[in-house]
């Protein structure tokens, strides 16, 4: 797709531009311009180019993926409700939610497209279709998809005023020494390594707030049940490494010491799932769903002292 620029985008950036004309998010359109799909009068172009009066911009077309049968290529995705407004899904660790890199992957959004078509275009975001929140590739657990405009609107609203009941299960390193508590250090995304930051509140970073119950005490780990009544990126995972006390299997948010432990465990992913999830459906009824601890985080809590 070739398109010259008129005066109304001119002296503006790239990648602001193409947020309006592709319908992304800007951090999609910044991947998009990375892999090298954005040309400026036929040269490639970068995120920050202010465009001109009558430059020619050139949309290449994203390559498709592995031309693959997707359902049976993925690893299966449980689905445990669905009505003609929304669906809820157990998601699998070890699957991206959407794509979020160059990478030649199937996601659950190449999943949801096979298994419900009419979600495409659903949503704030063409590689989003349906998708009011998200979970964390090697997190597994309850979430659920809008499969029209107007259940999508009703979700992202009771996201945003934190109406959405979202509960998780996990197991850190380490003995925390009371039943239950809250964590809220401010987060902001750390300069390097693909993190999140936490930080004191007379810092700056935008509010978080998680709270725990201690399900089960042992002598180096403890057993959580967690509420996010936000849902900042790395939420759980920033805020319980901050806190002292690093999720078993996570690597990125770790110390050396328990990356070795992570290793010797061979978990394969993190131990954390989202186990309770509830709403409102489009006519106000409360729906509330629950998943049994996955076999393989059973195995590791029936081992660990």
């Amino acid at each position: 797709m070739k398109k010259k620029i008129k005066e109304n985008f001119a002296n503006q950036r790239l990648d602001v531009v193409l947020t309006e004309i592709l319908k992304e998010t800007r951090s999609q359109v910044q991947k998009i311009i990375k892999r090298d799909l954005i040309l400026i009068n036929g040269q490639i172009a970068k995120a920050n180019y202010q465009l001109k009066t009558n430059d020619v911009l050139e949309i290449k077309s994203v390559p498709p993926k592995q031309t693959v049968a997707i359902k049976s290529a993925m690893p299966k995705i449980k689905v445990i409700a669905e009505t003609e407004d929304y669906l809820v899904v157990n998601k699998p660790a070890g699957v991206l939610v959407h794509e979020a890199s160059d990478k030649n992957e199937l996601t659950l959004v190449d999943w949801l497209l096979a298994h419900c078509p009419e979600i495409k275009g659903v949503g704030d975001g063409q590689s989003r279709p349906g998708i009011v929140h998200r979970l964390d590739r090697d997190v597994s657990g309850l979430l659920v998809v809008a499969k029209n405009q107007a259940s999508f609107l009703s979700l992202k609203e009771q996201f945003q005023k934190r109406l959405m009941f979202k509960e998780y299960q996990a197991l850190v390193y380490g003995q925390i020494n009371q039943d239950s508590g809250s964590i809220n250090f401010l987060l902001s995304r750390a300069s390097t390594g693909g993190k999140m930051a936490a930080r004191p509140l007379n810092q700056t970073g935008k509010e978080a707030l998680t709270e725990f119950e201690v399900a089960k005490h042992f002598i180096n780990y403890t057993y959580l049940k967690l509420i996010i009544k936000t849902g900042r990126t790395h939420q759980i995972r920033a805020h319980l490494s901050a806190f002292g006390h690093p999720l078993v299997g996570d690597d990125l948010y770790s110390t050396k010491t328990t990356r070795e432990k992570n290793k010797k465990l061979n978990l394969g992913r993190i131990w954390l799932f989202a186990s309770r999830l509830a709403f409102a459906d489009l006519a106000g009824e409360k729906q509330e769903f629950k998943l049994a601890i996955p076999k393989e985080l059973k195995e590791v809590l029936d081992k660990v002292k």
